[in-house]
């Protein structure tokens, strides 16, 4: 239940949404979503999870087949995009090739009747934004990846909308460019204030940028979390396996004891872990255990769980090595070692010994 405060403070409410194409089959599953005012909130999924499908709504492209979306305290079901008063960014970047710079920014504020004085103020505005400006006579194709995406994203926010859509609009960018991008429109963000709602199926991109992420899968959001949240505390073991490199182990409770538990693993070990999402003692269970949390030789008794394995695989990522071991039957499960911890005994075909924390490995749904 919100307070009085935050329902002041939301800005877009989905209210048991349905979704479906062909009459039977929902991509969209009574979604019942909140966005708070000036937030950065990604849709978060993999393809056809249903995010795309719930910005398309948003924006008014696509109908709710049931429930209502809300924008302030007005039903915008069947509003059209062009009175909803929202900005959209796409991947393509959507600018009319044969205008200019200029010409494309000035275009929604015309749309909109305003006077030629303003229109000169918000587009100067909405060029610095972007730092873009000496840029105003260029066309498209004399442009940049980048530059273009910047003249997409100013043109989002020259009318000053209460809230700015971005469909994957970052996706044609090469790797650097992207992630130079992915910081610049954070801090335009901070800056503006403005409420953005974000798609996009790069968890790397969502935990940079968002102030809440939204995991979709099957049409259903699994998990609304903070960033850190979402990492550190997966509810499900799809967002355990979808957010960061995870280790996962299958198995079974056999005790619980307050927020602990007891899991047999397949193949005769057992490790202590923390209960979060199981029934009882009997249930499947997988465990989950992210690779930074692993320790290479603890102290013996400093954590719950230790084991032998044989490392398999050393990869020198810069800052850290990746390394593949053998442990608990498991052939894939990876450890993150910092450079500034990196053992001797880190060989490949080594024997090694290894240990985790109860705190750090989490009981979650038996994974599929």
């Amino acid at each position: 239940m919100m307070t009085e405060a935050e329902d002041r403070n939301r800005l877009v409410r989905f209210d048991n949404v349905d979704k479906t194409f062909d009459g039977e089959t929902l991509v969209i599953k009574k979604l019942n979503l909140d966005i708070m005012r000036g937030e950065f909130l990604t849709l978060l999924g993999p393809s056809g999870s249903g995010k795309t499908t719930t910005l398309m709504m948003l924006a008014g492209f696509e109908t709710p087949t049931h429930g209502q979306i809300y924008i302030g305290d007005k039903a915008v079901g069947h509003t059209p995009p062009h009175k909803r008063n929202i900005g959209i960014v796409f991947q393509d970047y959507a600018l009319f090739p044969h205008m200019t710079v200029r010409e494309n920014l000035a275009f929604p504020l015309q749309v909109r009747k305003v006077s030629k004085g303003d229109i000169d103020e918000k587009v100067s505005k909405a060029l610095g934004m972007v730092e873009l400006e000496g840029f105003e006579a260029r066309r498209p194709k004399q442009l940049s990846g980048g530059q273009q995406q910047r003249v997409a994203l100013a043109r989002a926010l020259v009318f000053e909308p209460q809230l700015v859509l971005m469909d994957e609009p970052l996706g044609a960018l090469d790797k650097n460019l992207r992630e130079q991008m992915q910081y610049e429109i954070k801090h335009i963000h901070e800056n503006l204030g403005v409420t953005v709602v974000y798609v996009t199926h790069d968890q790397r991109e969502a935990m940079t940028m968002s102030s809440r992420v939204a995991v979709f899968d099957h049409g259903v959001v699994q998990q609304l979390s903070t960033p850190d949240v979402l990492y550190e505390k997966p509810e499900n073991s799809f967002v355990a396996q979808f957010v960061g490199e995870n280790n996962k182990f299958a198995g079974k409770i056999t005790a619980i004891a307050g927020d602990r538990c007891t899991v047999d693993i397949d193949g005769g070990w057992t490790v202590k872990a923390l209960t979060v999402n199981v029934d009882g003692i009997g249930d499947r269970t997988s465990l989950s255990l992210r690779p930074e949390r692993v320790i290479v030789n603890p102290a013996e008794g400093s954590v719950e769980n230790m084991f032998d394995g044989r490392v398999e695989e050393l990869i020198y990522l810069g800052d850290h090595i990746r390394t593949r071991v053998n442990v608990c039957g498991n052939d894939d499960f990876v450890v993150k070692v910092p450079n500034s911890q990196v053992h001797s005994a880190l060989e490949k075909g080594r024997k090694i010994r290894l240990g985790w924390s109860s705190d750090d490995c989490r009981s979650l749904d038996a994974f599929s």
